[in-house]
């Protein structure tokens, strides 16, 4: 890789260095220079630019990124588009974040260019949370780096990233009760236990309230287990303080097998595992009353993500044991306990298909129903957003409204995550069905891409890539694809902007917004012409036919 001032007449096809925007031009770093671009530059008096150019034996950052993530991601992991070098893992379901540490640790030491930054190993993810990061520092990487990093990531026989998720477990209380022990104690430990459970997708299934005696405790678990209880909880009265105590007796009594006892984990050292027909049973320590973070909330978060917990297991937890400190982790709290920031998650990103326009331009039948490529070109237009990364897709319905929606029942999966809006007023112009499709979106939905229904050549790839280059917190809240530097559709929009096309008027959408907000657009680069290609007139679908037959 070239890096360094190069002139102005020598740069096309370089990669810009460094972000310029002055005299008119607003190129951001890592764009690839066209003739135009240099053309521009040369207007404004540039005569050199910091420019870096790929050697033969380079790959660009965004490819390189993408085939480091795919390679290291397992299951329960979505890898995104790759952007400014950077690939993200979020995960798919609530579950624990499964990282092989020597392997990350062994491709971090491969070359500098190719990093992956992840969650510590069994962090607790929520749906959608990032996972890991995969992140090109320059602006391409040696392929021989890229191809070691993907050797590492296929080793073993295991992934190195995955998110084993959570599954549903009955779960059984015994409480052990002395003179003096008061219900409501006890009363608070069920409520407390019911949130840990319930947070963990899991539900208490039953309670037993025994004296703190062996042979009752051994009954209890008995009555649990007819009930179908697959894991075994028992809070003594009186903390375990060996491994003949009460509690690990009353297991012994009912069958079962002690596994271990202790754990280098504070709070949470008097923790007891052991098995009861191959069931998990676990004597409780005295913080499990407390709803605050502690060692049975790690114990428990494994055991329903259906990840072994025997003594190997636990004897490895006290790195990252030490909890009294750390106010950091999701913990099963009151509501009103804590305020803290959530972890960082994937952006909820809606489509908005636009197909309510009357086709004035196509001189009679409906352009959205015309076919190309085997299907009417509305079809193309919300496949491609079903397959993408969106979380919802909005169909804004207007001219022919049941045809249209007819043609698009018939071609996606019953009970997809399409929902259609009508635009009564889709005659006014574009602007109106911009404004149904923003009025629909739920206040949960980050940002919003606007897609034209006549643009059958945008694909998930296309959007996915828009999706990845969203990041408000970098200054990237408007999103457009170019195509050789001239600006295309569709366009992601911050849920910032909402209120401002929800007031837009006339044929012109929202395009006027990236200009009055220029420090907030972000170009993004695409391959192909499919950003800058819709069907407006017959001749246009003759030649979209012509090129891609049916």
């Amino acid at each position: 890789m070239r890096f360094g001032e190069t002139p102005v007449d020598d740069a096309a096809g370089a990669i810009l260095a460094h972000s310029r925007r002055a005299d008119g031009i607003n190129f951001a770093k890592g764009r690839v220079l066209s003739d135009e671009d240099i053309a521009r530059l040369k207007e404004a008096g540039v005569s050199t630019v910091v420019a870096v150019r790929l050697d033969a034996d380079d790959m660009h950052e965004d490819e390189a990124a993408a085939t480091v993530a795919r390679a290291l991601a397992g299951e329960g992991i979505e890898v995104t588009a790759a952007f400014t070098g950077r690939c993200n893992h979020f995960a798919r379901e609530a579950g624990l974040a499964v990282l092989d540490q020597e392997r990350i640790d062994a491709l971090n030491e491969l070359h500098e260019s190719v990093t992956v930054a992840t969650l510590p190993p069994f962090a607790r993810v929520e749906p959608r949370q990032m996972v890991a990061t995969v992140k090109i520092i320059p602006y391409g990487a040696p392929r021989a780096a890229v191809e070691r990093a993907v050797d590492v990531a296929k080793a073993a026989n295991r992934p190195m990233i995955a998110v084993a998720p959570f599954r549903t477990m009955r779960a059984g209380l015994v409480q052990t009760k002395l003179p003096g022990t008061r219900d409501k104690v006890l009363d608070k430990a069920v409520n407390t236990t019911t949130k840990r459970l319930t947070s963990l997708g899991s539900t208490l299934n039953g309670e037993r309230r025994v004296a703190h005696d062996a042979r009752a405790i051994a009954d209890a678990l008995a009555e649990l287990k007819s009930e179908g209880c697959d894991l075994f909880l028992i809070a003594g009265a009186s903390a375990i303080v060996d491994r003949h105590d009460v509690v690990p007796a009353g297991i012994e009594a009912a069958g079962g097998k002690l596994i271990h006892f202790g754990m280098p984990v504070d709070p949470g050292n008097l923790l007891l595992t052991a098995e009861l027909d191959g069931k998990p049973v676990l004597g409780l320590p005295g913080c499990a009353k407390s709803p605050k973070y502690n060692g049975f909330d790690m114990v428990l978060e494994r055991l329903a993500a259906r990840l072994p917990v025997g003594r190997a297991e636990i004897v490895r937890m006290g790195s990252g044991g030490l909890l009294a400190e750390i106010p950091s982790r999701p913990q099963p709290r009151d509501e009103a306990d804590s305020e803290e920031a959530g972890p960082q998650q994937a952006p909820r990103v809606a489509v908005l298909v636009l197909a309510a326009g009357r086709s004035t331009r196509m001189g009679g039948p409906n352009k959205l129903l015309a076919e190309a490529e085997g299907a009417p070109l509305v079809v193309h237009a919300v496949k491609a957003a079903l397959a993408s990364q969106a979380v919802e897709v909005v169909v804004v319905l207007g001219h022919m409204a049941d045809d249209v929606r007819a043609a698009v029942e018939k071609a996606v999966p019953p009970r997809s995550r399409v929902r259609f809006v009508s635009n009564p007023d889709f005659a006014e112009g574009l602007s109106t069905s911009v404004r149904t499709g923003i009025g629909a979106l739920p206040t949960t939905v980050d940002a919003a891409v606007v897609q034209l229904g006549d643009m059958p050549g945008v694909g998930a790839p296309l959007l996915n890539r828009l999706m990845a280059a969203f990041s408000p917190v970098e200054g990237r809240s408007i999103c457009v694809p170019t195509v050789g530097g001239k600006r295309g559709n569709p366009v992601l929009w911050a849920r910032r902007f909402f209120p401002e096309m929800a007031k837009l008027s006339g044929d012109s959408g929202a395009k006027h917004l990236i200009g009055e907000h220029a420090d907030l657009v972000c170009e993004v680069e695409m391959t192909g012409e499919a950003a800058i290609t819709d069907i407006d007139t017959p001749e246009a679908l003759a030649a979209w036919r012509a090129r891609v037959p049916a």
